[in-house]
């Protein structure tokens, strides 16, 4: 009897005196246990399709090797008019493109649907004027008609110029307030870095699915995956019309502050 009940104070006390062994040092805890991976690992690996290899550019302002390149400081070939379609005439100097706003708004030759847009932009250090008329432009990332008819992403001097927070730079005109305001001075170069989506339509106008843009200026988001509710309007509420592909389109407004200037501008088409 006496072995027995020696025995089960031996089994009784060697758990605890286990467990009083494997207890970490103060103020460490305890590693998770392993545990041992159920299945087959290859079942959720994916090797086709394979990505394209593509080059980027030297730095990340430059072109990559699938870009189709808008302007690279040489001549406005792949730019017209946008009143009658004749060859681009605002001025090309020194890999520099400057606004002509005698010769009105500019517009690529070719159309585009969804893509990622570079493009730098510079307000004159001699800049005059105040609110909209100072430094005012724009890119239009769907150009649907003459004049400014389209999807607007405004351009402006808003470093220290107060104005209407859905008209300054960055915003996208009168729908969007930027979420922050990364300007720089007047005379520094600035950049834009868009990622557009254009809307869907039926073949009887009605939106499936609206436009969308993500927009960086600077290299600070200032526009996350936002919603369209329509072009952008001067007055009035925006509305949707129906197309397919449009022309980029850059503005060349009529206030009388020094003309703004442009380089390094590309897009990558994608799927």
């Amino acid at each position: 009897m006496k072995n027995v009940v020696f025995a089960l104070a031996v089994l009784i006390a060697s758990p605890v005196a286990g467990f009083a062994r494997q207890q970490p040092p103060a103020g460490q805890t305890a590693a998770p246990a392993q545990q041992a991976p159920r299945g087959d690992p290859k079942l959720t690996e994916v090797w086709e399709p394979v990505p394209k290899v593509i080059t980027p550019g030297a730095t990340d302002a430059a072109p990559p090797s699938d870009a189709i390149v808008l302007f690279d400081g040489s001549n406005l070939d792949q730019w017209v008019s946008v009143k009658d379609k004749s060859p681009a005439k605002w001025i090309v100097a020194g890999g520099v493109l400057t606004v002509d706003k005698k010769t009105g708004n500019i517009e690529t030759k070719r159309s585009f649907r969804n893509y990622q847009l570079h493009l730098e932009w510079r307000i004159p250090s001699d800049i005059t004027g105040q609110d909209q008329a100072r430094g005012n432009s724009g890119v239009f990332l769907a150009s649907t008609g003459t004049g400014d008819a389209g999807y607007e992403l405004q351009i402006l001097d808003s470093y220290d110029n107060k104005t209407y927070s859905n008209g300054q730079a960055a915003s996208i005109y009168k729908q969007s307030i930027p979420l922050v305001n990364a300007a720089r001075k007047p005379g520094e170069w600035q950049a834009y870095d868009v990622i557009w989506t254009a809307p869907v339509f039926t073949a009887d106008g009605t939106v499936t699915s609206p436009a969308h843009v993500t927009v960086f200026h600077n290299g600070v988001l200032v526009q996350n995956n936002f919603e369209l509710k329509g072009e952008t309007l001067y007055i009035g509420q925006p509305v949707y019309k129906k197309y397919d592909t449009a022309p980029i389109k850059l503005q060349a407004h009529g206030d009388k502050s020094e003309p703004i200037s442009f380089r390094n501008i590309w897009v990558r088409e994608l799927q």
